[in-house]
This record gives C-alpha cells, sequence and structure tokens, in this order.
C-alpha cells in the first residue's frame, strides 16, 4: 500500500455523535500501552501522527484517519489499565460498544495484543464482544522486537489457544522497530476493507 495522504479527519468523544462515513473503516482495539498508536504511525509511515505515551490511556477518543481517501484507520480508545477512573473507563467502553454496533462502514477489526504475555482477561473479553458484534477480528500481536527470535512461534500459539481463535483468523506478529508485519496487516485492508468484502464473506 503506497500511503499518498493521511488527515485526522473526526475526532469523538464520549458524548460525539460519530460521523456518517462514505468510505470503509477498519478499527483498532487494545489494552492500554499495548502500542497501538505505534502500530498506526508504522502503517501510514507517519513519526508521530497517532500520540505516542508511556503513559497508558492517553486515545480516549475514537480517532478517524482518512487515508488516501480510500477508508478510514479507526483508533479505539485503550482499554484494561489506564489510569482513570471506573466510571471513566466505562463511558470508554460504552463509546467503543456503540462504535461496533452503529458504525455502517465498519468492515474488519483489529484486536492488538502483547506477545510478551498471554492475552489477558480484558483482552479475552474485548475478543468476545467484537466478534459478538458480528466481526471476526484479525489479531496483531505487538511488541515482538521485545521477544527473543525462538520464542515467537511459542507466544503465537499461546494467543491462540487463550483467545480459543479457529484457525483461519489470522495473527500477525509485528514489530514497531522493524515494521514486520506491516505487508500482511495492508494485505487484509487491501482485501477486506478497500475491497469493501462484507465481514460475513471474510474467509
Amino acid at each position: 500500500m503506497v500511503i499518498k495522504s493521511v488527515n485526522l479527519e473526526t475526532v469523538c468523544g464520549v458524548t460525539s455523535t460519530l460521523p456518517d462515513n462514505k468510505l470503509p473503516e477498519a478499527a483498532f482495539a487494545g489494552r492500554s500501552n499495548v502500542g497501538k498508536s505505534s502500530l498506526i504511525n508504522g502503517l501510514m509511515n507517519r513519526r508521530a501522527y497517532a500520540r505516542v505515551s508511556q503513559k497508558p490511556g492517553k486515545t480516549q477518543t475514537i480517532n478517524y484517519y482518512n487515508v488516501n481517501d480510500q477508508m478510514y484507520v479507526v483508533d479505539l480508545p485503550g482499554y484494561g489499565y489506564a489510569n482513570v477512573s471506573d466510571s471513566v473507563r466505562a463511558k470508554w467502553g460504552k463509546m467503543i460498544e456503540r462504535y461496533l454496533l452503529t458504525s455502517r462502514q465498519l468492515r474488519m477489526v483489529f484486536l492488538l495484543v502483547d506477545i510478551r504475555h498471554d492475552p489477558t482477561a480484558d483482552d479475552r473479553h474485548m475478543y468476545q464482544w467484537i466478534v459478538d458484534s458480528g466481526f471476526n477480528p484479525a489479531v496483531i500481536a505487538t511488541k515482538l522486537d521485545k521477544i527473543k527470535r525462538s520464542q515467537t512461534a511459542k507466544q503465537l500459539r499461546a494467543i491462540r489457544t487463550v483467545l480459543d481463535l479457529p484457525e483461519d483468523t489470522p495473527v500477525i506478529a509485528w514489530s514497531a522497530q522493524t515494521r514486520q508485519g506491516q505487508d500482511q496487516i495492508w494485505e487484509l485492508m487491501e482485501r477486506w476493507v478497500i475491497g469493501s468484502i462484507p465481514p460475513q464473506e471474510q474467509a
């Protein structure tokens, strides 16, 4: 995928009305501090378009990035261990739920998990939530550069086992340093998002 233009077009907070977009959307969900902003920057060949922070919970809005006027990359709020109150965390959850259930252009959801650890209870809950919303999420195992190469296959198998993934679910290892996995992610988005294949036909 050749990135010609990227624009942060819409930012939605808890009380915002979601945009009625005409272009297809791919959403990225993940636990706070899983490396979602670094992934989005890498995919769009930008150094700091999505804000990267050592403080979990930096993304508190739904951010819509218009890519090449062909699709939207949608950055969802991080869940899990953000240093916020339970009430605020609940509001973020409602915001994500509203997006998953009401976006008419959402074609694909990517779930990010940390390859260094087994998926958490929050990760399992989010995976099931996405499935219950009618999507078959692809899984991106982030922070590949933080483990030894010999550990990769074992950790990817653990992710499949803990999340109880169907055999055909893509699980892609991603490195923010080398951008390993970038071509695989874009290949999925070109087929399932830009190609506008309905979620039920994703196979």
